[in-house]
């Protein structure tokens, strides 16, 4: 029997990543990327739970490697050896789940220990020690252990294509070298974050929105483009789930739909970035995680625009993005402006104050595309088609394995034509999986499907998926 449900589960897995690539475009994990906001300040639960009603699906963290592990760790691979200190990543992480939503957590910064002594953005030494700390946090949040939240996103680095967070960009002689090394220290942080979370999705590049490539600039700094370019040419073997990159336009107060040329890329300028991952790492396409943007506002800052502007333009941003097949996640930066952080392109002023229109506009965008609401597309024919439904929030209080009930209604237009009802185990990644019984997927059909799910604590969850034959 056990061998008949993990082969179910595998076919289940398989059609549900597989079927929703022709309409990614229709959902996408929308959130914030916010540290001081959703984990060091008093009010942290009540910012994180405020960001989940208003639409965010997917929150984004720092982990600063320097930080979290002070000291050298006796077992480094061991996500509770001592030395490690996850106590507020574990508090806002737990948060976030028990507000339903997911978390990608990018790693950076190397102790002192490991790169001697020198600063955080400088390499270590043994990339050893890199991928034991990676594949330490992503066991820790692989789902495995009893109250510790899996974790399904994952980044490597920040701006690694900027001298403030790798170094060196150039060497003495003016050559390139920073994308050779991230391509070494990507390599070791995913070895580790698959080892400890074989479910893991792990994205590479974080890469910022423009560079000068001029070694002996004020800057010495690396465009997006070429640093991609250097990239693959370093490993063009290199396995990711997905480029990550912060599309800013060039000044706070353009438009969203600004254009740069090629080797700069700015959100108006995706697709070029799209075509030449698809071309430099042969594959058909590459998914793209938008994991920061956003508009500064003044007064706060001289250079940002109104509240009424950044309003516009967070919905602007969100419809541009959401016109390009390839991207399914867009993180804004960040929730709420913090006396600590200098960037002011919060949806509300540092005492708490909505910024005018901008809370409510962020609503009405990210709600159409949650994508925990998903989007599948089956061949005409498919009978009992495979469901994968995310119900994070079941994992508060049960444990994987325990039996999730589920109700489900098919509609197309009107008219009803399937209901059922099936209990499926909960997944350590806090899906359900299972098949609908029922009815044959037709061509050019589409369906709603509604789901209603119990568990025996009486949680209960709603989920709204789509259907479509081809």
């Amino acid at each position: 029997m056990r061998g008949i449900l993990r082969f179910a589960f595998v076919l289940f897995a398989a059609a549900a990543l597989a079927a929703p690539a022709a309409h990614a475009a229709e959902r996408m994990w929308i959130g914030f990327h916010d540290d001081p906001s959703f984990r060091w300040v008093d009010d942290r639960a009540s910012r994180i739970e405020s960001s989940a009603s208003q639409g965010a699906s997917v929150m984004r963290l720092l982990v600063h490697w320097d930080q979290t592990a002070r000291q050298r760790p006796a077992l480094p691979s061991d996500p509770f050896d001592p030395a490690y200190n996850f106590d507020d990543l574990d508090d806002a992480i737990r948060t976030a789940q028990e507000q339903d939503m997911e978390v990608l957590l990018s790693l950076v910064g190397t102790p002192r220990w490991a790169n001697g002594g020198k600063t955080p953005n400088v390499m270590p030494r043994r990339l050893g020690d890199f991928t034991a700390f990676a594949r330490a946090i992503a066991s820790r949040y692989s789902g495995r252990f009893d109250g510790y939240p899996f974790v399904r996103f994952w980044s490597v680095w920040n701006e690694p294509n900027l001298q403030v967070f790798l170094a060196p960009q150039f060497d003495g002689r003016g050559r390139s070298v920073a994308p050779r090394n991230y391509a070494r220290l990507y390599a070791a942080g995913y070895e580790g974050i698959k080892a400890g979370n074989p479910r893991a999705l792990v994205a590479i590049g974080e890469t910022s929105a423009r560079g000068t490539d001029n070694p002996s600039g004020v800057r010495p700094v690396h465009s997006p483009g070429r640093f991609l370019e250097a990239l693959a040419r370093a490993n063009p073997r290199l396995k990711f789930d997905a480029w990550a990159h912060h599309p800013y336009p060039f000044r706070p107060n353009l438009k969203p739909s600004q254009k740069v040329r090629w080797p700069n890329v700015t959100l108006g300028s995706l697709p070029d970035l799209e075509k030449n991952l698809s071309r430099l790492f042969t594959r058909k396409s590459v998914p793209i995680w938008v994991t920061e943007y956003g508009h500064e506002t003044k007064p706060q800052d001289a250079f940002g625009v109104p509240y009424s502007k950044q309003a516009a333009y967070l919905r602007e941003a969100i419809a541009i993005a959401r016109t390009y097949p390839f991207v399914s996640m867009f993180i804004w930066f960040v929730y709420q402006d913090d006396p600590g952080q200098p960037w002011e392109s919060g949806l509300y002023t540092r005492t708490g104050v909505s910024k005018g229109s901008t809370p409510s506009r962020f609503s009405s965008a990210a709600r159409p595309l949650d994508a925990r609401n998903a989007v599948l597309a089956f061949r005409r024919g498919a009978a009992s088609p495979a469901v994968t439904l995310h119900a994070r929030r079941f994992c508060v209080v049960d444990s994987r394995g325990e039996t999730i009930g589920v109700t489900w209604r098919v509609r197309v237009g009107g008219r009803l034509v399937d209901v059922g009802q099936r209990a499926a185990p909960l997944q350590a990644d806090c899906t359900i999986n299972f098949r609908l019984g029922g009815f044959r997927v037709a061509k050019k059909a589409s369906y709603t499907a509604t789901f209603e799910l119990n568990d025996i604590n009486g949680e209960r969850l709603t989920r709204r998926v789509t259907i479509r034959g081809s």
